[in-house]
């Protein structure tokens, strides 16, 4: 139950079991094209979805790499660690950058990136995370690319912990650049990332100046769109052949209903986490994400008691991040995870705080239901 790496299906790991492929072959390039198209509705996209040999963070650098020049200025909305990452690799390249929603504990407002970007005309682009794990925000995709179109600029997504458990619409609200990973909401193992590039994106591609060899999305997109696809070097074909695998079972179930049920996983989190008395990590938010709760634990409750008693009963989540470590837990409930997987989680976390506490409780609160012992 933590934010990644989630828990692989058994169709998943068997699709990883499989004898080696050699990527230079039909078999693979059948593999590998069958895995891309099923990827594009889960982005919302017509456009070709890139796979990048790396993690989520790998492509994020990436994608700085491919669309600018030392010197450039970008907008990045910083309200959490992983909006601070694209900060962070813009700087290493020698851009300049402006940071705007600062606040972790708010929503990134479209209205303050207008009025910087009114104020920066030379800015090129504005970066974000659409969901956030480190707080569980679920920032406005679709209100700040608005924003960024009407001053010219593009914007770039970080999606690794949110598409395709959340509805992207990469095409419809005009985003430039998205990427997603492998381990997360796709349920498979870590090492493969994915992008999606716009026309405008690809314009700006061809002036920038930063170096690239290995994160060149050119000869990426120049490989898989041949008629028979393959990637500029050897993939992780095992992770290729499970993200395929997890790709047929998120199709099985529809993308609308993996949708819906993240959407029901998150209300059951949180109306059990609520019944035992504790608050969301950032109350003010807005929107939040519906692949993971981040919950504010009281001084009587340290985090590390909590999550070893938790370990206890076969049951892992995440700690706080950074500034929330000493005071909070995250509880992932994307890819695989199921009712019954959260209502054996808040039955155990309900166990372990009344333990702390001094008390004794049983059962799942908050009304939970679904069958215990069925959760894998």
């Amino acid at each position: 139950m933590t934010p990644g790496p989630t828990r692989l299906p058994e169709r998943v790991l068997r699709a990883g079991a499989r004898p080696m492929i050699h990527h230079r072959t039909a078999e693979f390039s059948a593999e590998l094209a069958s895995m891309l198209e099923l990827l594009r509705p889960a982005f919302g996209t017509r456009e070709p979805v890139l796979p990048v040999h790396t993690t989520g963070r790998g492509a994020m650098e990436a994608t700085i790499c491919n669309l600018f020049s030392a010197g450039d200025e970008i907008a990045v909305c910083c309200n959490g660690r992983f909006g601070e990452f694209w900060a962070r690799f813009a700087e290493s390249y020698g851009l300049v950058v402006h940071r705007v929603a600062e606040d972790w504990e708010r929503d990134a407002d479209p209205a303050e990136l207008d009025a910087l970007l009114a104020a920066r005309p030379a800015v090129k682009a504005v970066a974000m995370s659409y969901g956030d794990t480190s707080t569980g925000v679920a920032n406005d995709v679709a209100g700040i690319a608005h924003v960024a179109r009407t001053h010219g600029v593009l914007t770039l997504v970080d999606g690794v912990s949110s598409i395709v458990g959340m509805p992207f619409a990469f095409d419809e609200w005009g985003v430039d650049v998205a990427i997603v990973a492998s381990q997360k909401c796709l349920m498979s193992s870590p090492g493969l990332a994915f992008t999606v590039v716009s026309d405008r994106a690809w314009a700006a591609s061809e002036t920038a100046r930063l170096p690239r060899n290995y994160w060149d999305f050119a000869e990426i997109r120049r490989q898989v769109t041949k008629a028979k696809p393959e990637t500029p070097g050897t993939p992780p074909v095992h992770v290729v052949l499970q993200v395929g695998e997890a790709l047929r079972m998120l199709h099985e179930e529809t993308l609308p209903a993996v949708q819906q049920r993240h959407a029901e996983l998150a209300a059951a989190t949180r109306d059990g986490v609520a019944a035992l008395g504790l608050a969301p990590q950032c109350p003010a938010l807005r929107r939040r994400a519906t692949t993971l709760t981040a919950v504010a634990l009281p001084a009587e409750l340290p985090p590390e008691r909590i999550r070893e008693g938790l370990v206890a009963r076969g049951i892992r989540i995440a700690a706080g991040m950074e500034r929330y470590k000493a005071s909070g837990i995250r509880i992932g409930h994307m890819g695989d995870i199921r009712l019954a997987d959260v209502a054996r989680t808040l039955t155990a976390l309900a166990e372990v705080v009344a333990e702390v506490r001094g008390g004794v409780t049983a059962g799942a609160p908050g009304g939970v239901r679904g069958d215990v012992r069925a959760a894998r």
